[in-house]
Order: C-alpha cells, then structure tokens, then sequence
C-alpha cells in the first residue's frame, strides 16, 4: 500500500494521510520573490492546480495505461449574478404587466363565454378558468391550439383526457387587424353621436344669431313717441317760461329803445322776433330818443286763448335812462314746448302799470328772549376781531374765530370790498322755551343765533367826519365749545318785524322784544359793555366760562 503522507512538494505535511496537498493561494510560489505576496487565483484556476497535484501524487502503478489518475471533483457552484435596482424594477412592471393582460384576457374570455352560454349553448369548463386558457402552461404537456380558418374562435387540437366535462375551452381570437369585441362600442357610439349633434346646434344657433343681427340692423328703427301721462310727468307739456322771458326782455329792450339815426337797423332787428302781422316800428313814430337801461320779467304770465297752452303774455319790467319805471305786456308763442324752440312775438306789445305793492305785516315776537350777557360778550371779545379778518379774508386769522365745519360764507371774507366795521349791536337770541328770569346755560357744541348789525367805513379819512359808511346785518349762527364761542355760519340781512309800508309815512306799532334790561352801552359801540341785569337773557355761568380770543 502506497505511502501518500510523503509526498512531493511537501505533501503529507500536518494533512492526513490520503488527501491531496492544496496550495495555499496567500502562501508565496516556489517562483515569487521572497517578501512577496501569491497572486489571487480565480476559482477555476485554483481547482486546475488542485487537480494538477492530485496528479502527480497518484500512485502510478494502480493507473491502467493510457488513463490519467485523476480525482472526482466536487461540483461546481456559480455564484448568480446580482441583479441592479433597474434590472429588478424593470422585470417587476413586465410581469405586472403580463400579470393585468392575462386578467384582462381572462375576464374578457369569460364574458364572452358567458354570452354563449346564455343563447342556448353549454358554458364549457374553461369559463371558470379563464386564466388557465390565456397563461401559457408550464408543462411541456399543454396541448396545442388549433384555429379554424375562418372562424374567430380558437379550439385546443388535443384536448388532455379527463377535462372538467369532458368539454374542450373555446375563446375568441380576433382577425388579423380586427378588434376585440367589447361592451364599450355602444358608449362610444352615443358619444359621437352627441359630439355630432352639439356641433349641428352650436352651428345652426350661430347662423340664427347672425341672421336676427343683420335683420334687425336693416330695420328702420322708429321714433319714440311719449304719451299725455309722460308728457304731464316730465313737465314737457308745460310753457317753457323761462326761455320765453327771455326772449320777450330782448324784444322789449329792442321796441322801447329807439333813435332817429339807428331807425333801420332797429327795424331789422324787430323782424326777426315778431310775426308778419306785427307793426315794424314796434309803435314808435321815428321821432325822439329813448334807451332802456335794464328789462327783466316781473314773474306775471297770462294765457294766450288763441294759441292754448303754446302761447303766454309776459310782463316785462322796463327801467329807462330818466330813471322812469314801467312794465310792458309782451304776448310770446312757442311751438316745441318740450325743447322750447320755435319763438315768436306774437301780437303788438301793451304797456301796464307797476305791480301793487302792499303793507307787510307786522311780526309775533312775544315769545323771543335775548340773552343779553351772551349778546355782550359776543359784541366785545368775539365779532369785532372775527368780522375784521372777514372784511380782508384773511384765512389766517379766520381760523381763529371759525369751527372746523364753518360754511364757505364764514371763511370766505368780502376780500376788501368793505373796511374798518364797527359791531353796532348783537342780539343773541335763547333757545326756545326760555322764559323771562330763567338762568341760561349752554351745552357743549350747542348752536345760538344771532343778529349782528355792523357800520362798515367808520374810522376813514378825515377821522370819520366826511368818510362814508354803510350799515348792515347780518344773521350769525355762533358755537359753544369748550375753548369759547365760535362762528360757524354768516348770512346776510334781517328782517324787520315791525312790518307796514314807509311810503305813506306811517309805521306800525313797533314789537317790542321781552329781554331784559341792556347791558350798559349796548347803544353806544363805543362804550365799555357792563354787567347786565338779572333778567331773563343774562347768564352768568356763561359769561365767566368763555375765554375771549
């Protein structure tokens, strides 16, 4: 019995007897140079050198000739490749892919084998497993399909003994280029019909809409007309009196204006207003002179019956150069009453006396009370320096004596027209329900009116002797704040309530307000105003409780 445990090439040592020596791959070869590392070897290589030594350690005389002594070797194992990220993705969605048209077709074979079925024919044993007839077996057993040329539908060629039923599966195959039946053609078909049908009635609406525009612009579209109640509503059935004023003042200036040497010119001008039937001389006789100053209409009107609610007589006031005053009945037709176009003069003027005047009657002022502190305070410390920046506008020094909301006349000023005002005298009058003795307070931004009168132009040239000067009054609405009383609104005139007529040289009784005793110089601008009276307009709250400005 051969000895393996030496062996050449150091085998048998620290190995057991009968094992082949394997090469250590880390140990160097008997060509590496000392200090070296052995070269890595693939597995195949490695197993030739393992099979190379098996060789030569073989006990030669157990060999038959001609064969080599060589050791079964373990099988090989390859290692499989490692698949990429993408590789994996990649066959994951094909067979998902493959996994979803097998259901698909299934289910489809299915359906359709169903129809079958439901006409009279037998459902074979494939309907109930659809899947099995679309998947390819992995048997190399399956059985092959046969088609029928011709035909649609696919038969296996060799059905497999011992088949549910016996039956052979049966299922659709479409023709080359044809379509798989399916439940969704008639939906398709109602959605081109309804596409079909939409564009008709989106083109015929165009073309009636186009039609209805060119057949209504070719009409002649007619005049509005307004009826009696709408012609009463907009006042368009009323004479146009203002306009006709007008036009009777011009003529009248023209007939009652008249000279010799602008006799034609004047004639001229008369044509133009009146009708055919009018004197062209308007009356006059060609000789003397005469020229209007101002004409202007007195507000009188008188129907004209031969013309209804288009013809008017017009009062027209007339001031001549004398300074002679008289009024002049002018009769004026219109034509359009609505636009107040077509005016004519329509007869021969007539002249009339001057309006009636008459007595005015006299006023009720028992029961207004004067606050005759208030009226004395407003008159020393407030009205004097506020109509001093009023006569020049100075807006600088208005702001002052004015509230916030004062209106345009309080702030505005007479620019200079009138100069150097003396408050002559203000009544302040209490609110209403005061009554005689009662004291008066105030409430912040409460309003009191006032009546100022005011001598314009005192204090002129020659000290005031020869100066001229102007009296006026005024309606002044002033306001309780807590910094004073301030003006919030100006307003010119007042009235007089005495009443009666001054041309006959008699006067009414005059009324006589029930204030109190006047402050000491309320009559004299001039003088200091003192402290008033107990009486039913003084305040003494109020008159200690407003700062002057």
């Amino acid at each position: 019995m051969t000895d393996h445990s030496s062996s050449a090439d150091g085998a048998g040592e620290g190995r057991p007897s009968g094992q082949p020596s394997q090469p250590n791959p880390q140990s160097p070869g008997p060509y590496a140079h000392p200090g070296t590392a052995a070269p890595q070897l693939s597995p195949e290589e490695a197993r030739t050198q393992v099979a190379a030594a098996w060789v030569r350690v073989a006990p030669q005389s157990n060999v038959p000739p001609g064969q080599a002594a060589v050791p079964s070797l373990p099988p090989r194992t390859e290692q499989p490749v490692a698949e990429s990220k993408k590789d994996k993705r990649k066959a994951e969605y094909e067979r998902k892919k493959a996994q979803r048209k097998a259901d698909y077709e299934a289910k489809k074979a299915a359906r359709e084998e169903r129809k079958r079925g439901g006409k009279g024919g037998t459902v074979p044993a494939a309907a109930s497993a659809p899947a099995a007839l679309v998947s390819p077996a992995p048997s190399s057993s399956a059985a092959p399909v046969s088609v029928t040329k011709g035909e649609d539908r696919a038969v296996p060629a060799d059905p497999a003994p011992g088949g549910a039923n016996g039956t052979r599966a049966v299922f659709d195959v479409p023709r080359p280029g044809g379509r798989l039946p399916s439940q969704g053609r008639g939906l398709h078909a109602a959605l081109r019909a309804t596409l079909l049908i939409t564009t008709c009635g989106l083109a015929l609406g165009s073309c009636a809409v186009t039609g209805l525009v060119i057949g209504r612009s070719s009409v002649s579209l007619k005049p509005a007309s307004l009826d009696g109640q709408e012609l009463d509503r907009y006042r368009l059935s009323e004479f146009p009196t203002q306009t006709a004023a007008v036009f009777a003042e011009e003529y009248a200036t023209l007939c009652m204006t008249y000279s010799p040497e602008t006799a034609d010119k004047r004639r001229e001008s008369l044509a133009r207003f009146a009708s055919a039937g009018v004197d062209r001389e308007c009356g006059w006789n060609g000789k003397g002179k005469q020229e209007v100053k101002l004409a202007s209409w007195d507000g009188t009107t008188e129907e004209l019956p031969e013309y209804g609610k288009n013809g008017r007589y017009l009062n027209i006031q007339l001031t001549y150069g004398n300074g002679r005053t008289t009024t002049l009945s002018v009769p004026v037709y219109v034509k359009d009453l609505g636009k107040g176009s077509g005016l004519r003069i329509a007869g021969d003027v007539g002249e009339m006396p001057l309006p009636v005047r008459d007595t005015v009657p006299v006023v009720d002022k028992k029961d207004e009370v004067v606050d005759q502190t208030l009226s004395g305070q407003l008159k020393e410390q407030v009205l004097p320096g506020y109509f001093k920046a009023w006569a020049a506008s100075d807006t600088t020094a208005l702001t002052r004596f004015t509230t916030p909301d004062a209106t345009a006349s309080a702030v505005t000023g007479l620019a200079g027209v009138l100069t150097d005002p003396v408050v002559q005298e203000v009544q302040a009058l209490a609110p209403e329900g005061a009554k005689v003795g009662d004291k008066l307070t105030y409430a912040q931004g409460q309003s009191v009116p006032a009546r100022v009168t005011v001598i314009w132009g005192g204090g002129g040239p020659d000290d005031g002797k020869n100066a001229v000067t102007l009296k006026r009054s005024y309606r002044v609405t002033v306001v309780n704040t807590p910094q004073g009383w301030f003006i919030k609104d100006v307003r010119g005139g007042v009235m007089d309530p005495t009443g009666g007529r001054a041309d006959e040289g008699k006067t009414a009784a005059p009324a006589v307000s029930p204030s109190a005793t006047p402050a000491a110089g309320a009559g004299n601008p001039s003088s200091p105003a003192g402290p008033s009276s107990p009486g039913p307009s003084s305040s003494p709250k109020a008159a200690s409780s407003k700062p002057a400005h």
